[in-house]
């Protein structure tokens, strides 16, 4: 009996635990249901967390991106000093999308909001979303400093106890190509921190809670824990890999050696390219945010994540490496590289826990951002009406790589998890077609396991008009590789309908009458191919995966285009 306080109270603080997890996921739910931005809207690109009065995250939303949670992991600690705790107030909202105080480049806004019990400050909420727009060139490669990349906005008050900063607003609505989106933004992450904060306080009452700091001990003490044990069922050692990225007028390389010890992981970056002159470059934070994730995926995945879980994985970092970009360098697209990250981490593991780690997948989202109209086009010539100004982002994803047991998922998401855009909430909002979008024949790497399958876009304007894709693509001339014998995935592929081929980063026209074409590459494949249950072959080939002369040439399978095996031939050819 004596130790049954002691147990209740272990089996409460874990309800506890829970509980904030589910608040900072209807924080995000409100942000989704409240979003102008089809980025947030429609694809989840966005995160929500709660934190301690240090800065420390407590607890972050399932929902949302990894890039965002870990680099807003950082960016609280950047608030606090600029606004300590004790000048906040009961209706005060933070913003700032600062790539070095925030999650990585200006598309990102970062909210931070107070949250107040009983008159006393017990935490702070914090989100982060991707908008569409905030002036400039628009999301895209082409900057050679920061400065041309839009409206930058160092951390401030946009709501003051409650009410908005007019001043604030009114810089935003006139340095942004959509005022009327990201104004509608902006309330929307002040909202959602709101919900949080409603939601924490009837937690608090429900169990008796004045302050947060027990808890949050009880939250750190015990994710640091599982995670150095995680840590330590792991070979000692130190364990390279490089992997290669299109770069933008030239190949980058990206170096990593990581250091496995008793209760941490070292990553070491030296040998990494340096700075572009364009917008690819990497702020730390973001470095810093796709390295943890890539390792805890593997090495500690089912501990919540939170600052303590994260606190055993260390980088350094050369300074003015790509990886370390510094202000004020172009970082618009901060993500092309970004994505890479968890693949350099997985081809690090690899070599110490291979039954736990995929192959590489094309990683890098392919979200073109779009734009039409006079600004593109100019006036309308004659009597044929022109296309409307617009500005639009669409989330697409190619195939995720072989898992050790089971094939790579087809055209999705990882590392970011953001959710495919439905064209129609695309076409819904922009003078836009989509006149095809499937999954792309024999784009999987072959393997024991296959690589998930990347897809096909055809993308057009309305009446076929002229229209403008800022590209923003890789895995093109340096595909996904597979591991342990698997074949890697199909190259990505940027061209015209008339033919063309198209560069895979920078602003370009599409012709009146043309359309863009997109192939998004596949994931690469785990093992040997020909070790693949021909069941299991035959079904890609009915699907429509994996052709004929494929299924015969890489998995040493017969059958014809309806799916049906021969099994002798195939014996006879596997035995060949």
């Amino acid at each position: 009996m004596s130790e049954q306080p002691s147990e209740l109270a272990e089996i409460q603080r874990q309800v506890m635990w829970n509980r904030l997890i589910a608040v900072v996921e209807e924080q995000a739910q409100t942000m989704i249901r409240t979003a102008f931005s089809t980025t947030v809207r429609e694809a989840g690109d966005l995160s929500a967390g709660i934190f301690d009065l240090d800065g420390r995250m407590l607890a972050q939303a399932v929902t949302g991106t990894p890039g965002h949670v870990n680099s807003m992991m950082e960016s609280v600690g950047h608030f606090l000093r600029k606004f300590p705790a004790a000048t906040m107030r009961p209706g005060d909202h933070f913003i700032t999308n600062d790539p070095w105080l925030g999650t990585g480049h200006l598309h990102d806004l970062t909210v931070v909001t107070p949250a107040f019990h009983r008159g006393r400050m017990v935490g702070l909420f914090a989100n982060t979303a991707h908008v569409i727009d905030v002036g400039g060139l628009g999301m895209g490669p082409e900057g050679r400093s920061v400065f041309e990349e839009g409206l930058y906005i160092p951390i401030v008050r946009c709501f003051v106890e409650g009410r908005p900063n007019e001043t604030f607003f009114d810089f935003i609505r006139a340095g942004t190509r959509l005022p009327v989106e990201l104004e509608g933004d902006i309330y929307s992450l002040s909202a959602c921190n709101d919900a949080g904060i409603r939601r924490l306080v009837e937690m608090m009452e429900e169990f008796k809670l004045d302050r947060l700091e027990p808890l949050a001990r009880y939250i750190f003490e015990n994710s640091l824990r599982a995670t150095k044990a995680e840590i330590a069922r792991l070979p000692r050692g130190t364990y390279a890999a490089e992997i290669r990225s299109d770069g933008y007028d030239e190949e980058i390389l990206l170096k990593a050696a990581m250091t496995i010890e008793q209760e941490r992981i070292t990553v070491d970056y030296a040998g990494t390219s340096p700075c572009s002159t364009r917008g690819i470059n990497v702020p730390a934070a973001y470095t810093r945010a796709y390295s943890c994730f890539g390792i805890k995926v593997v090495v500690a995945p089912e501990v919540p994540n939170n600052w303590a879980s994260l606190a055993p994985f260390q980088m350094r970092i050369p300074e003015n490496c790509i990886l370390d970009a510094r202000r004020p360098a172009p970082v618009s697209v901060r993500h092309v590289i970004g994505h890479l990250l968890p693949d350099l981490m997985m081809g690090c593991l690899y070599q110490a826990v291979p039954g736990r780690v995929t192959a590489e997948g094309a990683s890098c989202l392919w979200n073109p951002p779009l734009r039409g109209g006079a600004s593109v086009s100019g006036s309308p010539r004659g009597n044929r009406p022109g296309l409307p100004d617009f500005e639009i982002i669409t989330f697409n994803s190619g195939g995720t790589g072989a898992r050790p047991g089971r094939d790579g998922l087809d055209a999705t998401a990882f590392p970011s998890g953001v959710r495919t855009m439905p064209v129609e909430a695309t076409e819904n909002v922009a003078p836009i077609v989509f006149w095809r979008k499937e999954l792309r024949p024999d784009s999987s790497g072959a393997g024991h396991t296959r690589g998930g399958a990347g897809q096909v876009m055809e993308i057009g304007a309305r009446g076929d008009l002229e229209f403008a894709c800022n590209a923003i693509f890789d895995r093109v001339q340096n595909p996904p590789k597979g591991r342990a014998g698997g074949k890697p995935g199909a190259a990505g592929r940027v061209a015209l309908k008339t033919g063309k081929m198209l560069r895979t980063k920078g602003f370009q026209i599409i012709p009146e009458g043309d359309r863009l074409i997109l192939e998004l590459p596949g994931g690469g494949g785990m093992g040997d191919p020909a070790l693949r249950d021909p069941a299991d072959v035959a079904r890609d080939v009915r699907d429509g995966l994996v052709s004929p002369e494929v299924a015969r040439r890489l998995y040493k399978v017969v059958c014809g285009k309806d799916g049906v095996p021969d099994p002798e031939a195939t014996a006879a050819l596997r035995r060949s």
